[in-house]
């Protein structure tokens, strides 16, 4: 029998455990922005509340398979895959992913198993990206366990940086036993408002902290703080009543203007020169990392579903 594919897409999780700052709203935009760009995305819905599975006008109920099937019954992602527009498909979600923590509690490699999934098919995207639940439970560990790359929406408040060192001490953890190349490569501002003093003061608060990490072995060490800030605009809140993304609802909006930008500097910042640096970068970050991922069994891994270390006193808090 023959061994695992190498899936060669490029894995995204879009993650904040503090809901409401724009991760569900920034995984369906940009997903659809890149893909209008000729990107072939993938979006998995991982919460399962399902808000992006409805986003995109997709009845949970009525769905042939989801991402409960995919995690607990070996169904590929490809079969749960629904197409909603030109390139873009969306892996749903359902209610019934909430006991997907429970029934996975005892289960070997847990932590593991869509990662499984997406190295095990031949897959023809060239992007997925993960709509993380607003928690750091074992499914936002499992998207941290597949993913190349961490995205993470900020709210420019100082309660929206609340939870943010736990976060990034979540993925430190991931990185050091689980997925040793996993990095954080952004911050995206949303529901940005221009000019307010309280937004830029945070957005250089989180701009420093990032900045001293630079030439550390830490995962953020080259994380890119988005330009394009994601303004507030009613129509991002309206376009899922509509089953449909801002570019289609209405392209002139701020909100279609901003995720487009968003897109462009995507591509420019993580997916022109990837080809380039992927066997580089790769070298590096194993490098840095002189430990073995953690066995199935391994305590460590449980301790990674409520992270007990306590954060620097140097991160955002």
């Amino acid at each position: 029998m023959s061994g695992p594919i190498i899936s060669c897409v490029r894995t995204i999780a879009i993650t904040n455990q503090k809901g409401g700052v724009g991760k569900t709203t920034s995984t369906a935009n940009l997903g659809a922005a890149l893909a209008g760009r000729g990107k072939n995305v993938c979006l998995i819905d991982l919460d399962p509340q399902a808000h992006l599975t409805m986003h995109f006008g997709i009845d949970p109920a009525t769905t042939q398979a989801s991402m409960y099937d995919v995690l607990t019954s070996d169904t590929p992602l490809t079969r749960a895959a629904v197409g909603v527009e030109e390139n873009l498909t969306v892996v749903p979600s359902v209610i019934d992913l909430a006991a997907a923590e429970v029934e996975l509690a005892g289960a070997v490699g847990r932590e593991q198993i869509l990662r499984d999934r997406i190295t095990e098919e031949n897959l023809p995207y060239d992007l997925i990206i993960i709509d993380c639940p607003p928690s750091l439970g074992l499914l936002t560990l499992n998207s941290l366990a597949a993913a190349d790359e961490v995205l993470i929406p900020l709210q420019p408040h100082f309660l929206a940086l609340q939870g943010l060192g736990q976060l990034l001490e979540t993925v430190s953890l991931v990185r050091r036993r689980i997925n040793p190349t996993l990095t954080v490569a952004g911050v995206i501002f949303c529901m940005f408002e221009t000019g307010t003093r309280l937004s830029g003061e945070v957005v250089d608060d989180v701009r420093n902290f990032f900045a001293s990490a630079r030439g550390g072995d830490a995962p953020w060490s080259r994380t890119h703080i988005f330009g394009t800030r994601i303004r507030r605009n009613v129509k991002l809140a309206e376009c899922p009543s509509y089953g449909t993304t801002i570019r289609h609802y209405d392209p002139l909006s701020h909100g279609a203007e901003d995720y487009a930008a968003l897109a462009d500097e995507f591509l420019t910042a993580f997916m022109n020169d990837a080809d380039d640096n992927t066997a580089e970068q790769t070298e590096q970050d194993t490098a840095v990392e002189v430990g073995e991922p953690a066995d199935a069994g391994d305590e460590g891994v449980t301790d990674l579903i409520e992270p007990q270390a306590a954060p620097s006193a140097d991160t955002p808090q």
